[in-house]
């Protein structure tokens, strides 16, 4: 079966002129397609066109499966079903410069970072260009009047894990005939996979690099990240050099403190020192407790400690806004729940 969501305009005219078609329908085609239609609500189609296509192909991959409403601030916490009987999750968030989706690129993780819920189970596959975009117009239905305006792919799976079905899908959520997301309006968050770092800077897309970095120095990232035992912090931050001089965008840098870990001023003061003179932001995450790993998290005086060293040592930084405490809103949490529950 065709996933038609998945195609550019122009892949669609060449399966079109395949079925008999008139190429032209393809316009027609993929913006409805990327408004969240089904081929049944496509009318200025032929009903035998739509049959046709319904009969070749899929239209919307995803649905949403459960949605969680945070009472304390309003996030939006989906369970979407594939349609191989697969769930993911993705958050929907809402600030002040308009609403932000967290979407997943692939079913579980093999990474294995040890703070993560996602990677308890492992990765069971792929997402395809066309599901990932799903996420978003399942987003978009539940949003009065209002469109994801940002994205962040930092939802379950490592993006340059699934590289070519990201990068189209990159393309085809900024295509201005589709949703028409600017780029400088998407993360791409890695655990640091380096040779698709760099090749990931030669695709010249505007998008913001995150790099889940967690450590000061290799010995701690090895304790949380099994990534490290195949490149260095050397090799990753050089990777994220190459990408600034590239597309001339800052790095942000994910760092969860973990009590006991990586939460001390001397980590900060290690990790400035690591950072000097890059073009970069750190993110500070107080962990959310990972019981299954004994991991835990920091009190607010350790984050405002940790921040302040970075702010003396001229090291741009914030500490993440925390949302969806109450509706399991960390990454890997519902599905490992639902999970658990089946009979």
């Amino acid at each position: 079966m065709i996933e038609f969501m998945g195609l550019y305009p122009e892949e669609l005219k060449e399966k079109l002129s395949a079925m008999g078609e008139k190429p032209f329908r393809a316009g027609q085609i993929f913006s409805w397609l990327h408004k969240g239609a089904s081929f049944s609500e496509m009318t200025n189609l032929s009903l035998a066109l739509r049959e046709k296509l319904a009969a070749a192909g899929i239209d919307q991959p995803v649905s949403i499966r459960e949605t969680r409403v945070s009472q304390l601030d309003g996030t939006k916490k989906f369970l979407f079903a594939l349609r191989d009987g697969n769930c993911i999750e993705g958050v929907l968030m809402h600030y002040h410069y308009g609403a932000t989706l967290c979407v997943s690129t692939q079913v579980g993780c093999r990474m294995g970072c040890r703070f993560c819920a996602s990677t308890l189970d492992g990765c069971v596959r792929n997402l395809t260009a066309a599901e990932i975009l799903g996420q978003v117009q399942c987003a978009n239905s539940t949003l009065d009047g209002e469109k994801v305006h940002n994205i962040v792919l930092m939802g379950s799976g490592e993006p340059l894990d699934n590289y070519d079905e990201v990068v189209r899908f990159l393309r085809l959520v900024s295509h201005p005939q589709g949703l028409n997301i600017g780029l400088r309006h998407i993360s791409l968050s890695t655990c640091g996979l380096v040779p698709q770092m760099h090749r990931f800077a030669e695709e010249k897309l505007p998008v913001t690099l995150s790099l889940s970095l967690h450590a000061p120095n290799d010995s701690i990232r090895r304790e949380l990240m099994p990534i490290a035992n195949r490149y260095s912090m050397e090799e990753t931050l050089d990777a994220c050099r190459n990408y600034i001089e590239k597309t001339g965008r800052r790095v942000v840098f994910e760092y969860a403190l973990v009590d006991g870990v990586n939460a001390d001023e001397k980590h900060a003061e290690e990790l400035a020192d690591r950072l000097r003179g890059m073009q970069c932001h750190v993110n500070l995450i107080p962990l959310n407790t990972v019981k299954e790993r004994n991991l835990f998290g920091v009190t607010e005086n350790q984050v405002r400690a940790f921040l302040s060293v970075l702010e003396k040592r001229h090291i741009s930084a914030t500490r993440r806004r925390e949302m969806g405490d109450d509706i399991e809103g960390a990454c890997g949490q519902l599905r490992k729940k639902v999970m658990e529950e089946k009979p």
